[in-house]
């Protein structure tokens, strides 16, 4: 595997997500931690997850330089993919704790969200979802998890803007449940999922897809007529003006 780490101890996966400084999530990061992910799920010898980065990144959402040069058959796989690998997160029968060892906006928000348990780095880092002032429309399903966890008003409200939320004020509205200093943050992810897993396992998978019906519904619902609105909007000018400029800052630094 080119771009995610793998190690098992005591039945526990540790996924280090591994590509470049910033974890940018490509169709190869993507393909990649979605078979792991099937792989565990049919293991009986791991019960449960963590998924990290490396700091100052826990992932910076989906990469955009290569996603801008997409013709437009990959693009619309590209999105297929990416609301796939998010449906198949969300329904993951085992338990996942996510550390999230720096700036985890967008993309890299959504896999966080999706897992059971946020233990995040203290830090000057930034988390949320930013989609709507890239100009990409932000899917029902994409919604639905951040409301899970946020509640409706103000994932709403934090949507719309395209807020992003310091650690301090992630931990206060739920979208993060711990933080701590970067040095303890897999000790401490290690403490919680050890919890989940001393539980009988049947009863604890059974009892999280039973809390998560609502949202695996959304999140595998039938999304062909929104992704058509959002492939019309990625192509649109006004979208490709913002896509360019960001691109352009970021070749900058």
């Amino acid at each position: 595997m080119n771009t995610i780490k793998v190690s098992v101890k005591d039945r526990l996966a540790t996924i280090t997500l591994d590509r470049g400084k910033s974890n940018a999530l490509n169709r190869e990061l993507i393909t990649e931690l979605d078979d792991m992910l099937k792989n565990i799920t049919a293991d009986d010898n791991i019960g449960g997850v963590i998924l990290t980065g490396t700091a100052p990144f826990f992932s910076a959402g989906l990469d955009l330089v290569e996603l801008y040069n997409y013709n437009e058959e990959e693009a619309k796989s590209f999105w297929q993919l990416f609301l796939g690998f998010t449906a198949n997160m969300v329904s993951f029968k085992k338990p996942m704790v996510a550390a999230i060892s720096g700036h985890s906006p967008a993309g890299g928000c959504v896999m966080a969200l999706a897992c059971d348990y946020r233990v995040m780095a203290e830090g000057q880092y930034i988390i949320g979802l930013n989609e709507v002032p890239v100009g990409i429309i932000v899917p029902n399903s994409i919604f639905q998890l951040y409301a899970f966890w946020l509640g409706k008003a103000e994932a709403s409200r934090s949507l719309l803007s395209g807020k992003l939320y310091s650690p301090e004020e992630a931990l206060k509205v739920g979208l993060v449940d711990e933080l701590v200093k970067n040095e303890s943050l897999l000790t401490a992810a290690e403490r919680k999922i050890k919890k989940y897993m001393e539980l009988e396992s049947n009863t604890w998978s059974q009892s999280k897809l039973n809390i998560r019906e609502e949202l695996i519904a959304a999140v595998t619902a039938d999304q062909s007529a929104t992704l058509e609105k959002m492939l019309a909007q990625w192509w649109s000018p006004a979208t490709r003006h913002i896509l360019k400029t960001i691109l352009a800052n970021l070749q900058r630094k």
